[in-house]
C-alpha cells in the first residue's frame, strides 16, 4: 500500500470532524470502511494519528503534524485542477472577516492582498469565539478565525460551515527568574500555588477548559486576574507577579520564558468558519490554505514550539528496528 491523496483526505477529516462516523458520512463511506482505512494509514505512517476520548477523536502529536503537512499537499494538488493553465479560479468580491486574538492575521491580510487582489477584505477584531459565531449567524460577518478545543467542539447551525486549521498544545508562560524556568516541561501540579492571569469567556469552552486541565492536576489557582491586553500582561509576567497559559505562537518579551506544559493537558483547535450562503468553495479555499500556511509559519519561527515537536516526535516514533 502507498500514500494516496484519498488517504490524506480521510485523516483530514477525522481530524475537522472530531469523529470517524462523522468523517465517513462526509466523504460518503461506511464508518467500519472508514476505520479499516485509518488502521492502514496509521501502519503505513508508522504510528497512531489519533487517540480516542469521551467525545470523539483527538490528534496526537504525531498526528497534528501529519495532518498539518497533508493540508498543505491537498491545497497544492487541489490548486492543480482550478482554472486555466493549471492557475486557480479568479476570487473576487467582498469579505467581511473576523477574527479573535490570533498573530496570523497580519500575515494573513498581506498575503491575500498579494495573492487575491480582486478580494476587498474588511476585519473585525472580536475577543470571543462565540461572538464571532453569532455575528456570521445574525448575516453581519461572512466568515472568521476562532478556535475550540478538544473534547468541546464549536456548535453552530447549519447555515454555518468549519474547517480546522490546527491543532496545538497550549503553553505557559513564566518569568525568566521563575524556579521552574530551567525545565524543557513544566508540570501543570507544579504551578499549582501560582498566581494565574486568566482570559474572559470566549463562549467556546474558555476558561473551562483551563479549570479542568488544572482539576485533572489535582488543583484549582487559588489565585486569579482577568486580563487581556498582552504587552502589559507579560510586563508582569516578567517581574514575577504570576503565569498564564499562551498560545505556542507568542513571542515572549524580554524576561519571559515560553515552556510546554508536561503531558500536553490542553490543547486549542484554531477554526476557519463561514457562512455558507456568503462564501464561495474559492474563498474558503484561499482563506483556508493562506491562514493556515500563516499559523505554521508562525509556529516555524517559535524556538519554544520546534523545541517541542523535536521532543514529541521522537517519542510519539516507534524505536527503529534493527
Amino acid at each position: 500500500m502507498e500514500l494516496e491523496l484519498r488517504h490524506l483526505r480521510v485523516v483530514c477529516a477525522i481530524a475537522d470532524f472530531g469523529s470517524v462516523g462523522r468523517a465517513a458520512a462526509a466523504l460518503g463511506f461506511t464508518q467500519p470502511a472508514m476505520s479499516t482505512q485509518l488502521r492502514r494509514i496509521e501502519r503505513l505512517l508508522g504510528d497512531g494519528l489519533f487517540v480516542r476520548s469521551g467525545t470523539g477523536m483527538e490528534l496526537t502529536a504525531y498526528g497534528a503534524q501529519v495532518v498539518s503537512q497533508a493540508r498543505e499537499i491537498l491545497a497544492r494538488a487541489d490548486a492543480l485542477g482550478r482554472g486555466s493553465a493549471g492557475r486557480p479560479a479568479a476570487v473576487a468580491g467582498a469579505l467581511r472577516l473576523g477574527v479573535t486574538n490570533t498573530p496570523v492575521v497580519p500575515a494573513l491580510l498581506e498575503t491575500l492582498r498579494n495573492a487575491c487582489p480582486d478580494l476587498a477584505v474588511s476585519v473585525c477584531s472580536v475577543y470571543a469565539t462565540g461572538e464571532l459565531l453569532e455575528l456570521i449567524e445574525a448575516g453581519e460577518l461572512d466568515a472568521a478565525l476562532g478556535v475550540d478545543y478538544p473534547g468541546l467542539p464549536v456548535r453552530h447551525s447549519s447555515a454555518l460551515a468549519h474547517r480546522a486549521l490546527s491543532t496545538v498544545p497550549v503553553f505557559v508562560a513564566l518569568g525568566a527568574g521563575h524556579p521552574l524556568a530551567h525545565r524543557a516541561e513544566v508540570p501543570l501540579e507544579e504551578l499549582s500555588e501560582e498566581t494565574w492571569f486568566v482570559t474572559s469567556d470566549d463562549g467556546v469552552g474558555w476558561p473551562g477548559a483551563f479549570y479542568d486541565a488544572c482539576r485533572a492536576a489535582g488543583f484549582l489557582p487559588a489565585r486569579t486576574h482577568e486580563f487581556h491586553v498582552l504587552d502589559q500582561l507579560q510586563s508582569m509576567i516578567a517581574k514575577g507577579l504570576g503565569v498564564t497559559a499562551v498560545q505556542p505562537t507568542v513571542r515572549p518579551a524580554e524576561g519571559v520564558l515560553v515552556k510546554p506544559l508536561a503531558g500536553d493537558p490542553l490543547w486549542q483547535r484554531y477554526l476557519l468558519v463561514w457562512r455558507r450562503e456568503a462564501v464561495g468553495a474559492p474563498v474558503v479555499e484561499v482563506l483556508h490554505h493562506h491562514a493556515a500556511r500563516a499559523h505554521r509559519d508562525l509556529l516555524a519561527r517559535a524556538p519554544h514550539f520546534q523545541r517541542w515537536a523535536a521532543r514529541a516526535y521522537t517519542t510519539a516514533r516507534p524505536p527503529e528496528g534493527p
